[in-house]
């Protein structure tokens, strides 16, 4: 009831970190009223039997129903079967493992399936002695819709067996079948039921081998027979601790060398609005423990390795190997960056946890591998610092593992065998017909277009589609996902060669990375008539990929302002994408504000680079038609050139703004803790007034010379906009600036250059200013500062893109084809969200 109140709670008198603090009471509640178990997932077919009993029991809070209760009842198939009872138990067994049914025939249960889709099958052994049977002698094989699981099999201890399976008919039959002549099966109880919808996905998961890194699809109808699960720095959980009822075992036994390790422990819930993991992933305690490097008594940039070793057994099988990850050790967004290794492939290079997760900390987020285990039966895994890794934060860490076997279908039984055979036959004839069908079409189809020609459309820019982590060695214009004309000469004038971009670089020389993003590397160079140049160059596994490569190009391409980073060109051969933008040689904003040796920037200087800002900014969203929303407005997005003149960059999180007969873009929250649009993160409702938020922040950033979060302050001053808005509210905004320019602000200009900010940071994007607005008002504290004389006041409520200076445009052609997003959404431009722009400048991501 207390955590419905404190969710529901909204008053226009309460501050953002008022709200923020309930916000996280009530997860925090939420959290110690559901510990040690977390809230169980519910299947809709769920069928959990007690094998040989005619009681049902429960078990961890589910009940398991008795196979022998009346003839007819049970979900045997036949009757040729015995049940026994354990008659002296031991006082640790579970009560499950106290009966058992035997099986002196093949014989089998059959489940009716609800829900065609992944389902988890559990099987339960624990032998024990009876009169006539010692069940540690049985051996037996075991098949789930006529394809062995296990063949010849016998065990000497308790057992539990975990598939996880596609149920593609109505029905799922699992029989147990004696080997011999006086040979017996057995079980003690058995699972099936559905799992989430997300468990097991077909898209994302990584091939790892000598050949490299490849792209594995159709995951989800494999067979997976699970081999470990291991709670990496945590104790050991039960079914009763986990949403789909699954055992986590720690991971000592497993470490390497346990003196490289050190545990690591959170003491909140984790963040699952990343969008990474959801519960049923994993329960919140694998997330909220973690196994990190052991620096204790070492340098500060000591470098290793964190290892385990995971026996699976000979045979070369292939195995899913599932990482689970949450950033429980930083302190803020993009210190942790590091490697995965599998059997001692690099399976993740440069891994960075806070990029993939919405920016959030703590968030956690998992990755798939296919991997061929090799003949010494163990699977190492190993975590360690990247190259990218800040001297003064080397680390890397680890939270779960999840090892599973991929079966090897084969049919049990001859009615299997001729089953198959008739699939191959029916398929074969199948594809026949349809390949018959598809040659008839095509012929119809050129007959068509000789007779009646197609509209000529307009120029569009594309790729021959790159294979995964490889491509096409030559690059090709032709029809592809985004229509636009940057030119007369479309985007050849763009093209630099390969062999340019490698002389610029010095064959991309390690010394010369400026930074990093979700794409690649940045790289700076030099061309050949001796211009400075940023080199971001793709590589093999990006998250981004080709399409985002196809929408850089064209959205960069359209854009030229004096205050925007322009795109120089780009590169696509020899398996490469490369995109190359002008250099700013004085790096980020943020970086001479503070944390840096830079000299302070006067207050003029300070003026000039927001203005600035502005100017792009104002462009963006007023430039054309819909506009342009950048999302991603920070300090750190804005870099400077020689002279210090400000251009924003890194349109990575860029969205067309909304079509004329809308006020808003729905879309999924992304942005930057600190510079989040309260109304925006609440709604879910993307406008140009979202930037405008966050470049308040930056002006306070500007004016306080301070992080927007720092997490080491107190706790009324972690947040800046909060803060810093509590002073100018009090009318006592000089007393929190920057020291540097102490005596040195006209307070005429520090008050207009307040006021502003203040605007800007209005909760509710309606009272807040447009970008125009904020220009003029910029423009009217420097003028301030310089003069001290004052204009009249700006009555009208914008600024015209003509009073502007003009910028240098491409001319495109209008688009038809309508936007969608990554979340789905529809609307009514050519953009969708990108990657431009990856932190340019700087290592530490978005």
């Amino acid at each position: 009831m207390l955590i419905t109140v404190l969710q529901n709670t909204h008053s226009h008198s309460l501050s953002m970190e008022t709200k923020i603090l309930l916000h996280s009471l009530s997860l925090t509640l939420f959290s110690l009223l559901t510990l040690p178990f977390s809230t169980p997932f519910t299947p809709q077919d769920n069928y959990l039997i007690n094998c040989g009993s005619t009681t049902n029991i429960t078990v961890d809070n589910r009940l398991f129903v008795g196979d022998s209760t009346k003839p007819g009842s049970s979900y045997l198939s036949t009757a040729r079967s015995i049940t026994l009872q354990d008659t002296n138990p031991s006082p640790n067994s579970s009560t499950l493992y106290r009966t058992a049914r035997v099986f002196t025939a093949a014989s089998s249960y059959s489940f009716g399936i609800k829900k065609i889709g992944t389902h988890l099958v559990r099987i339960h052994f624990s032998p024990f002695n009876s009169q006539n049977y010692d069940l540690k002698s049985a051996k037996f094989s075991v098949s789930v819709n006529g394809y062995l699981i296990l063949r010849n099999f016998g065990v000497h201890g308790t057992v539990l067996k975990e598939y996880i399976l596609m149920a593609d008919r109505e029905k799922l039959e699992i029989m147990f079948m004696p080997v011999g002549e006086l040979g017996f099966g057995f079980l003690n109880a058995i699972e099936v039921f559905s799992a989430p919808a997300d468990l097991i996905v077909d898209e994302g998961a990584k091939l790892i081998g000598p050949n490299g890194i490849e792209e594995y699809k159709n995951l989800s109808t494999k067979v997976l027979e699970t081999v470990h699960r291991i709670n990496v720095g945590g104790s050991k959980l039960t079914p009763f601790n986990d949403t789909l009822w699954r055992t986590w075992v720690p991971d000592e036994n497993f470490l390497v060398l346990k003196s490289a390790a050190k545990r690591a422990v959170a003491t909140d819930t984790p963040n699952y609005e990343g969008g990474g993991a959801s519960r049923e992933i994993a329960p919140d305690n694998v997330y909220m423990t973690a196994q990190q490097m052991n620096r204790d008594n070492l340098t500060m940039d000591a470098r290793f390795n964190i290892s385990w070793n995971f026996p699976v057994g000979l045979g070369g099988a292939q195995h899913l190997v599932r990482l689970h990850f949450c950033d429980i050790v930083s302190l803020s967004l993009n210190q942790l960056y590091f490697d995965v290794f599998i059997n001692k492939f690099l399976a993740y290079k440069d891994l960075d946890l806070s990029s993939l997760t919405f920016h959030l900390l703590a968030s956690p987020f998992y990755v798939d591998f296919v991997v061929d285990s090799d003949h010494s039966g163990v699977m190492q895994i190993s975590v360690g610092p990247s190259a990218l890794s800040n001297p003064m934060r080397v680390n890397a860490i680890l939270n779960g593992v999840e090892i599973m076997k991929m079966v090897d279908l084969v049919g049990s039984h001859n009615g299997s065998k001729k089953k198959n055979i008739w699939v191959v036959v029916s398929s074969v004839v199948g594809g026949s017909v349809v390949l018959s069908l598809a040659i008839l079409t095509v012929l119809l189809a050129i007959t068509c277009r000789k007779k009646k020609p197609k509209p000529r459309r307009v120029e569009s820019a594309g790729w021959t589609p790159l294979r995964v982590y490889g491509g096409s060695s030559h690059s090709r214009m032709s029809e592809g996902t985004v229509n636009a004309s940057p030119g007369q000469n479309g985007y050849l004038g763009l093209k630099i060669p390969f062999a340019d971009l490698q002389l610029a670089t010095n064959n991309f020389d390690k010394n010369l990375i400026i930074g990093s993003g979700g794409f690649g590397m940045v790289y700076k160079g030099v061309l050949r008539d001796n211009k400075k140049v940023a080199v971001k160059r793709g590589v093999p596994g990006s998250r981004q990929g080709l399409p985002e490569f196809q929408t850089e190009l064209t959205v960069l391409s359209k854009i030229r302002h004096r205050h925007l980073v322009s795109l120089v060109g780009y590169c696509e051969e020899q398996s490469e994408m490369i995109l190359v933008y002008e250099y700013m040689e004085k790096g980020p904003l943020k970086s001479h504000l503070y944390g840096s040796k830079f000299p302070p920037l006067s207050w003029k200087q300070r003026l000039e680079i927001c203005i600035g800002s502005a100017r792009g900014l104002h462009y963006l969203h007023t430039g054309s038609a819909q506009g342009i929303i950048h999302r991603d407005i920070k300090s750190t997005n804005i870099l400077l050139d020689e002279n210090y003149v400000a251009k924003v960059a890194d349109f990575g999180l860029s969205r067309s703004g909304p079509c004329l007969n809308e006020t808003h873009v729905s879309t999924g929250v992304k942005g930057s803790f600190g510079y989040l649009d309260p109304e925006y993160f609440r709604r879910q409702q993307l406008t140009d007034k979202s930037d405008v938020y966050s470049f308040g922040v930056v002006l306070l950033e500007v004016l306080c010379a301070r992080p927007a979060v720092d997490p080491l302050l107190t706790r009324e001053q972690v947040n800046l906009a909060e803060w810093a808005m509590q002073w100018q509210k009090k009318g006592r905004i000089e007393e929190i600036i920057d020291p540097h320019l102490v005596g040195k602000i006209k307070p005429s200009s520090l008050k207009k250059f307040g006021d502003t900010a203040e605007k800007c940071l209005a909760e509710y994007g309606v009272d807040r200013p447009t970008m125009g607005d904020v220009l003029w008002n910029l423009e009217y504290a420097l003028q301030i500062q310089e003069t001290g004389t004052q204009r009249e006041p700006h009555e009208d409520g914008n600024i015209n893109a003509s009073e502007l200076p003009a910028p240098r445009v491409v001319p495109q052609t209008p688009s038809s084809h309508t936007r969608t997003d990554g979340n789905g959404g529809d609307g009514c431009s050519d953009m969708s969200t990108t990657k431009v722009f990856s932190q340019l400048m700087n290592n530490e991501g978005r």
